[in-house]
């Protein structure tokens, strides 16, 4: 099992991946767990409501952009809906210095790694290539190649390795992923040299329209091991156990323990993307069970337990969340469309006489267009 105790037995141990790791039950009741409530023992109450923020201003940002979409404003847009708990409780848990490497959801991670509202947009509302320099963040932008940034990951990792720094790379992805050999390929590489990378599962238990039945008859976690990967499966609606779960892989990874692979279990409330329909694959009765365990009532009502949910808490979240949304939006329509030419910027990181060529064959097209106007 990994425990806490010793960085020795992090290093070696595997937890029983039949173990559901939790510490707040839907019902929002502390659920005790010897081996886990250490990692997580620092965290006080305003850190608490700090965690209840963060994921309604997350919630918050994907309802308006959902929103946006659905007039026009954006091409598309990847809802998290229920999947808050998850990114928020292993994003907060990272260092500066650490770096991200997500799918295309992980729009709560950029929120936590200081990504702006416009940057958040850009790429969606087709004014980008991508929404922002990954060195200024720490995150690398979204990736839409399934699977592919799980390599990217690992190599990071054996540059600090390298390097001869503790930093830490962390890779998001979904569990439709898993079934890329991308993914295999990663942890390979990981398990080979040693590297310091945590592989973040999102089981949110479809992939597209395909349930996690279809491609994993046994838990995901229970794939790492294989590799030579300690794995954990937590709770991925569990704020409380998904930051205890990743404490303990950072902490494993930076000591020299190599990587670890967690599966937190969650699920998607919403479509796939806003191009998806998902009533024409998934059973009602199915979102009503998950939405009982939604991670931001669970974490209200044991806030509400602690007697930390006070009128002036929730009245100056539910202000923020509205600062937010209104900062999106007018985020959203400012981007203008990028000039024409633009589309050879960043191409090369120095000059490129082909390039440069092209750029000027290309001007001369458009200027005509400019002359027949007149």
């Amino acid at each position: 099992m990994l425990r806490p105790s010793a960085s020795s037995d992090i290093r070696n141990d595997i937890r029983s991946t039949e173990l559901l790791v939790q510490l707040l039950n839907p019902d929002g009741d502390r659920v005790p767990d010897p081996e886990f409530d250490h990692w997580v023992a620092d965290v006080t109450g305003e850190q608490l409501r700090s965690l209840y923020e963060d994921m309604l201003v997350v919630r918050r940002i994907d309802t308006e952009a959902t929103a946006l979409q659905r007039q026009g404003e954006l091409g598309l847009w990847p809802p998290l809906l229920g999947q808050e708990a998850a990114q928020i409780g292993s994003a907060r848990a990272l260092r500066a210095d650490d770096f991200v490497f997500s799918s295309y959801r992980e729009n709560a991670v950029a929120y936590c790694r200081g990504v702006q509202m416009g940057q958040l947009l850009a790429v969606w509302r087709g004014t980008a290539l991508s929404g922002w320099n990954p060195f200024d963040v720490g995150m690398a932008t979204p990736a839409v190649i399934i699977g592919a940034q799980t390599l990217h990951a690992t190599g990071y990792a054996l540059g600090c390795l390298q390097d001869g720094v503790d930093s830490v790379a962390v890779a998001y992805f979904g569990d439709g992923a898993t079934s890329e050999g991308d993914v295999s390929e990663a942890m390979v590489f990981a398990a080979s040299f040693q590297a310091p990378v945590v592989f973040f599962c999102q089981n949110n238990q479809w992939a597209i329209s395909e349930p996690v039945a279809l491609q994993a008859h046994r838990s995901i976690a229970d794939r790492a091991p294989g590799f030579g990967i300690p794995s954990l499966r937590v709770d991925g609606n569990d704020v409380l156990a998904v930051m205890a779960a990743t404490r303990i892989a950072l902490d494993r990874a930076r000591s020299g323990g190599g990587p670890t692979f967690i599966e937190a279990v969650t699920y998607r409330m919403g479509p796939h993307t806003t191009s998806d329909d998902p009533t024409r694959y998934r059973d009602p009765a199915e979102l009503e069970r998950w939405a009982a365990k939604d991670p931001i009532s669970r974490l209200r009502a044991y806030l509400e337990h602690e007697g930390l949910l006070t009128e002036e808490f929730e009245a100056s979240v539910k202000a923020k969340t509205d600062d937010v949304a209104r900062e999106l939006r007018a985020a959203c329509l400012a981007l203008d469309p990028p000039h024409a030419l633009s589309v050879f910027d960043n191409v090369y990181t120095s000059a490129h006489s082909v390039l440069e060529r092209q750029k000027s064959q290309y001007a001369a097209y458009l200027a005509m267009f400019e002359e027949v106007a007149e």
